[in-house]
């Protein structure tokens, strides 16, 4: 079962997240963000499009961003139309938050009624469903896709937080999950390597779930490559995007260029580029002189993974012993300040393993360090770029992009093609953040 601990201080927020595979501390300060968007009269600087030559390529949707989010919706595309998709990444999947993330689908933190729950609500739904049909082909979720039914614990200590988990407890209840409060005593026999007093209570979400971002990924590509022999399916990794070319015509954007070769989209061009989303698009509209700021931007983490570890009693053989949330631009640099933070903030809560210094751990554990899509609203951005009639983002899940990845895909095709969706995409739209 995973198990979450959050407590507040003063302007930092700290989340440190247990599990049978899972401890996790985060540090995050808030920091405000401007942003502005503004077409020049005159004077545009772009690349126009010319007559396309037997090098370059046609495809209905070209998808820039071969993460979780940008797989997914070329899944989708390909399982629910007959439309033909090209994804481009400038590295290969996995290089970038996904391969670096912690893998939960949890409904723990989200807040019922709130658009990220619907949108996480559904995305449960599909992942479920996606489980379930493996296991009908008589394959195993857990090999496939590194599913497990882990649960989550949502860990208060004091009075307060107890009430406050009570109440949580009910409010997930009466949105249709099953959600149980459990006290001290309860808690003690759920974990008992956890320092438990007569305060300390918890959430508990037996239905939660924890996926292997490295598998889920390799089993999506794998099924959007049986098109590629239909000729609905191609991908361009290690190629990363110069520049979009607009239409003589209407000044719609019409094809990508990257580094190696041009793909012309005839319907929808889908920027699913992660933290690099902001950056990309800025540069790619002052290309034209232009000005285009949506505020994606990276808030850098680490994740301390700990193999073969039998210090605690715990549910499985790998424990994630922790993870940061700071604002440190694109640098990707291990910090070992984090992870000496990371580790005094388990033994906090572990304290069998306030004996143990992570300098003996050396040989065990694994740090991995990606760079999540921050939002300032806490919500992605997912819909049509104002002024265009073809570009769309689907970006800015930060921590949630495995969680949110299949509802989001489901939401992005729905959106290009004109249909109505399970979930409403307006809380979405790339217009409330463009002024």
């Amino acid at each position: 079962m995973n198990m979450a601990i959050l407590h507040h201080q003063q302007s930092h927020y700290y989340s440190i997240n247990f599990s049978p595979t899972h401890h996790s501390s985060s540090l995050t300060k808030k920091r405000s963000l401007s942003y502005k968007y503004k077409f020049p009269a005159t004077g545009n600087r772009m690349a126009r499009s010319s007559s396309v030559s037997d090098d370059d390529k046609v495809f209905d949707v070209v998808i820039v961003g071969a993460g979780i989010i940008g797989l997914s919706v070329a899944r989708q595309f390909l399982m629910d139309s007959d439309l033909s998709v090209a994804i481009i990444d400038k590295g290969v999947p996995c290089s970038g938050a996904t391969g670096a993330g912690q893998g939960y689908l949890w409904m723990t933190h989200k807040t019922p009624g709130s658009p990220t729950w619907d949108l996480s609500m559904r995305s449960h739904q599909l992942w479920t469903t996606m489980a379930d049909n493996l296991q009908a082909q008589g394959l195993d979720p857990m090999v496939e896709l590194g599913w497990k039914k882990t649960g989550s614990l949502l860990v208060g200590r004091t009075r307060a937080e107890s009430d406050m988990l009570q109440a949580r407890a009910k409010q997930l209840s009466e949105a249709g999950l099953i959600a149980e409060y459990l006290s001290s005593s309860d808690l003690s026999k759920r974990e008992p390597d956890l320092l438990v007093d007569n305060d300390t209570s918890a959430a508990f979400l037996p239905d939660d779930c924890q996926l292997d971002a490295h598998r889920t990924v390799a089993y999506i590509e794998k099924g959007n490559r049986n098109f590629a022999s239909k000729g609905r399916y191609a991908e361009f990794y290690d190629d990363p995007v110069k520049c979009f070319i607009r239409s003589d015509s209407n000044g719609d954007v019409e094809a990508v260029q990257t580094s190696k070769t041009t793909l012309y989209s005839k319907k929808a061009i889908i920027v699913a580029a992660g933290c690099w989303t902001g950056s990309l698009m800025k540069d790619l509209f002052r290309n034209w002189g232009m000005e285009f700021h949506v505020p994606v931007r990276p808030r850098k983490g680490h994740l301390l993974a700990l193999q073969n570890f039998n210090s605690l009693r715990l549910n499985h053989g790998l424990m994630e012993a922790g993870s940061s949330r700071e604002f440190a631009g694109f640098n990707t640099d291990l910090d070992e300040s984090v992870i000496n933070h990371i580790w005094k903030r388990v033994g906090e809560y572990f304290p069998k393993l306030r004996s143990l210094s992570i300098s003996d751990l050396c040989e065990t554990r694994k740090v991995r360090i990606g760079l999540r899509p921050y939002m300032p609203d806490g919500k992605p951005v997912i819909g049509l770029v104002p002024g265009f009639s073809n570009v769309y983002l689907a970006a800015g899940h930060e921590g949630g992009g495995l969680s949110m990845a299949l509802g989001t895909a489901e939401m992005v095709v729905d959106v290009v093609l004109g249909r109505p969706g399970n979930v409403n995409s307006t809380p979405f739209n790339v217009d409330r953040v463009i002024e």
